[in-house]
């Protein structure tokens, strides 16, 4: 440190008073980090301050020091407040944990009281904290929500005089963020002015996460409101200098062979497993992060396998797993920790000095948060290994190593105008007031930077509609709103602007513990008595489910492979920057190939710029060579292909997900509109897949892409959504937030398309419109696209045939999951599974009988009991419309296909008997797949089954083409 940087030190220390500098030497904080040095002076001077900075390097202390020193000077000057001084928020529970156990030393030196409020609080701690408030309470944004509306929690609310919110990029970036700040704007209306503090590891866009923390800026308010409390200070201390990366795609030895016979598994995933292990055993703690949690339990279920001290950590899994394995990590009994984004955010679990990156990371912000946290103490440089699979995950993660590496990190992306936000906001004011005039109302909700813009047009049409679904009255004379009988109960159940969604608690049986917890959407499909899958890396099989209690009891056994769980949770989209790059590279790359460069050479001079090895690269660079040498057009930042063969159009584009999901919608909605028929779609950050019908080829899309109005994509995109099923299903989840629709309880509990038609024109539908064209789409951009390919400023081409760089994608699912060689329990619990599934027989006969039952119950040669005929279609349960079909005898409409598929199930099932029946209660094995897996020749049972297996795996990677 210079002399400079010491005195600064000095400086930075000297602007806390005297009690708490003592403190300070106590708990032997000679010098401050530089954090620290930067931004203690205006915090302590009360100036609201952004601190972004890497994790570990002393933010909290950062932030708190100041807000302490405040407290104890108050204290000796007037002596103690009534109620809280200080309100610390963080987006999870977990970390209000850790923020206790972190600032309890500085409580019991300095006198100040600490405590936490979250939903697990128990009573007696709720009403305690009611009747003698703590000087500082921790909590999240749905328990301030609670607290604003308690009477004895308001009196002690009105005292509060700083606010810290952790992990501020977190909420910034979602509903509950946008519902916190005009939670803050309430809480000012009570306590005053009050200093704002964030806390974040990485922002891409400080200036913006700046305001949506403090909210409207001086300038911003009417000319009746100036407020000098709204400006802030940023204090940024650069994240990307101080990590260095390595990409690696692991190369196959001699010694995975050995490994992957131990794991049932392939070369590949062993040479993973491998490098991870080597990585593990010369570090003492590593993190090694995955992006899903069905990854991590599958990766985890293989050191399980092998005995390492390696646990997994992510959401899904209960309290006290995860609090379990936090400390063991801490304590050094384990050597690593295989975990989500559950980590990324700052739970402390003792010194981390390396961390693995399985898989590209998608975003920079997210490689810069993971890695972070990595060897930060003592402005040490971090180190991560980001491992790849195949050549889009390597370029994709050099593009984001090298952005990086220069701080290049994505915009938050804040929710604007959200008007469920809004809605339970209003009924939030009614409860804090009991009546409150409309305009006071509005003023305070568009306070909050996300709601600056809202109008008072659309303010008022939210209101109507709280009137009208009776959640709060609007007195229009006095132009009051007011309590109704309502108000109560939707505000209290509404606390979380996090969607509604069914989830179901894994038991063990065997010990009595919770494991932790499933989606509704799995149990569903897969949770059947007997099932066997991973969770804590561990396999369990299911002994049964009790819908009343949303409960999966399980008992754990010995099976290297089962069904890994799936939980709720979108695909990391991949920025339209880092897309652009891996583009970029390779153009770089084709051009370098088209003039006689090696894949050595090429190799070589990338790595100058990447940080990788020439193996690594080599071996990402091997679709693009294989392109030019098919003399093949190469698809670049500034190229767009259009390749087509037999049934499928692909259109290369290197735009990430949003552009490219925006593009794909617009095509296969105008393409299907001028076909008459439905258009399967695709997506990944680098091309658009469709399925189309016969007939239709690349000239088709080429055309739409040149004559389609960028001015008009929104309403184009508003049409190509009405069918949707994304849009009815987050129609749903908005109606809940509005209190038109009891509590969300799973997609296939409401009938969407009466919802649409009831709620088209209303608020809601204008807000679910808003939040898919904010959360999945990206219309401004999509429309630059199509200005500049109608401009002649990108290429556009048109292919005849597949090529190596269209058809080299990220493979569908997990390379992790099932073997594809499943072992006997496998396939036995999948024989169990369809076995007990439920099928509708209808005889195509006399076309009077059906009947709904279990596969298991069905005789070996069906036949009608009514006509006696043998000639019995084997349906899903819920095909009433098929057998509507049927009954009709339709030859034309759009009920034709139906009666023509039911129809070829009855012959095979009058050829086969049952085992055509459990081939088509198989997943996605329809009559023509049923017959070609019965028509093979087999010694041995089991391999029928296997081979419905691969069917159903089939099914379910191509399974976007056909929803």
């Amino acid at each position: 440190m210079s002399s400079a940087d010491a005195e600064s030190g000095v400086d930075a220390f000297s602007h806390l008073g005297e009690t708490v500098r003592a403190a300070l030497s106590d708990r032997g904080f000679s010098t401050p980090t530089e954090p620290q040095r930067r931004a203690i002076p205006p915090l302590a001077s009360g100036r609201n301050t952004l601190v972004i900075a890497p994790t570990g390097t002393g933010k909290t202390e950062t932030a708190m020091l100041p807000v302490f020193d405040a407290i104890v000077q108050h204290r000796e000057r007037e002596g103690s407040t009534e109620g809280f001084c200080a309100l610390y928020i963080t987006p999870l529970r977990a970390l209000n944990r850790d923020m206790r156990q972190r600032l309890e030393w500085w409580g019991q030196r300095l006198g100040i009281e600490i405590d936490v409020r979250h939903g697990d609080t128990t009573q007696y701690q709720r009403q305690k904290q009611a009747n003698n408030p703590p000087d500082v309470l921790v909590t999240t944004p749905e328990t301030l929500q609670a607290m604003l509306s308690g009477s004895k929690l308001r009196v002690a609310l009105s005292d509060v005089r700083h606010v810290v919110v952790d992990e501020v990029h977190e909420l910034a970036a979602s509903k509950r963020g946008a519902q916190l700040t005009v939670g803050l704007e309430r809480l000012r209306l009570l306590s005053g002015s009050f200093q704002r503090i964030g806390l974040s590891a990485t922002v891409g866009d400080p200036e913006a996460v700046a305001a949506f923390l403090t909210g409207s800026r001086v300038d911003e308010l009417p000319e009746s409101e100036t407020d000098a409390d709204r400006d802030f200070s940023i204090v940024e201390v650069d994240v990307g200098s101080r990590i260095e990366f390595t990409v690696t795609q692991p190369e196959i030895t001699t010694a995975d062979d050995r490994l992957a016979g131990k794991l049932a598994t392939t070369e590949e995933i062993a040479s993973h497993v491998r490098v991870i292990r080597e990585i593990v055993e010369t570090h003492e703690s590593t993190l090694v992060f995955v992006n899903t949690r069905q990854t991590a339990e599958a990766l985890g279920s293989r050191f399980k396998k092998l005995g390492d001290p390696i646990e997994v950590h992510h959401g899904s899994l209960s309290r006290d797993v995860r609090v379990d394995v936090e400390d063991r990590f801490k304590t050094g009994d384990l050597d690593a920790l295989v975990c989500t984004s559950s980590m990324e955010l700052g739970i402390d679990v003792g010194r981390v000095d390396h961390v693995v990156q399985y898989g590209s990371p998608r975003e920079v912000a997210r490689l810069l948060q993971r890695v972070g946290r990595a060897g930060h103490r003592h402005d040490q440089v971090s180190h991560g290994t980001i491992i790849t699979s195949y050549p889009d995950d390597t370029l994709e993660s050099l593009a984001i190593a090298r952005r990086a590496g220069e701080g290049l990190v994505e915009p938050a992306g804040i929710h604007t105008g959200s008007l469920d936000v809004v809605a339970n906001q209003i009924v939030g004011l009614v409860m804090d007031f009991g009546e409150v005039s409309a305009r006071r109302a509005y003023q305070t909700v568009t306070r909050a930077k996300p709601f600056h813009d809202l109008t008072e047009d659309q303010f008022r049409a939210v209101v109507r509609e709280l009137h009208s679904n009776r959640l709060c009255w609007l007195n229009e004379d006095a132009d009051q709103l007011e309590k109704s009988g309502g108000t109560w109960q939707y505000y209290y159940a509404n606390l979380s602007m996090i969607p509604d969604e069914e989830s179901y608690e894994v038991h063990d049986m065997s010990s009595r513990t919770q494991v932790g917890t499933l989606d509704e959407r799995f149990v569903i499909n897969f949770a059947a008595p007997g099932e066997v899958f991973i969770q804590r890396g561990e396999m369990w099989r299911i002994n049964d489910t009790d819908e009343e209690g949303s409960r999966v009891n399980v008992a754990p056994i010995e099976d290297p492979a089962g069904e890994v769980p799936s939980w709720v949770g979108q695909e990391i989209p991949v920025p339209a920057a880092v897309a652009q790059e891996v583009g970029k590279i390779r153009g770089i790359a084709g051009s370098q190939f088209e003039h006689g460069a090696t894949a050595s050479t090429v190799a070589a001079d990338l790595c100058g710029r990447y940080p990788t090895n020439q193996s690594t690269l080599e071996t990402a660079l091997d679709p693009i060579e294989r392109h030019v040498e098919a003399g093949f057009p190469m698809p670049t930042d500034q190229r767009l292909c259009i390749e087509a063969r037999g049934r499928t159009v692909r259109v290369t584009a290197a735009f990430g997900h949003e552009i490219n999901e925006t593009l794909g919608r617009l095509l296969s909605a105008l393409v299907g509109q001028q076909t008459g028929s439905s258009i399967g779609m695709s997506v990944d950050p680098y091309r658009i897949s469709f399925e189309v019908p016969q007939g239709v080829n690349g000239g088709v899309f080429r055309d739409i892409l040149q004559s389609t109005d960028p001015d008009h994509l929104e309403s184009y995109l508003e049409l190509a959504l009405k069918n949707s099923e994304t849009l009815k299903f987050t129609l749903a989840q908005v109606a809940a937030k509005f209190g038109s629709l009891k509590r969300y309880q799973g997609r296939n509990r409401f009938g969407g398309d009466r919802l649409l038609d009831a709620l088209e024109g209303t608020p809601m539908y204008d807000e679910a419109l808003r939040e898919i064209f904010h959360r999945d789409l990206a219309v401004d951009a999509t429309a630059d696209v199509l200005s500049r390919l109608q401009s002649g400023e990108l290429d556009l081409v048109l292919i005849g045939d597949e090529t190596p760089i269209g058809t080299s994608s990220r493979p569908s699912g997990q390379e992790l999951l099932v073997p594809e060689k499943a072992d006997a329990s496998v396939i036995e619990a999948i024989k169990t599974r369809i076995q007990n599934d439920r099928v509708l027989l209808c005889c195509c006969h006399c076309k009077d009988w059906n009947h709904t039952t279990k596969v298991r119950r069905i005789r070996e040669q069906p036949e009608c009991p009514d006509c006696g005929s043998t000639r019995v279609a084997a349906l899903n349960p819920w095909a009433d419309e098929v057998v509507s079909a049927v009954r009709a005898d339709d030859k034309d409409g759009d009920q034709k296909k139906q009666t023509r598929r039911a129809y070829k199930a009855a012959n095979l099932v009058q050829s086969h008997g049952k085992q055509a029946v459990i081939a088509l209660a198989a997943r996605g094995v329809g009559p023509h797949n049923a017959a070609r897996i019965i028509s093979k020749f087999r010694e041995d049972e089991m391999e029928f089954y296997r081979d419905l297996l691969k069917q159903e795996r089939e099914y379910a990677r191509t399974q976007s083409f056909w929803d």
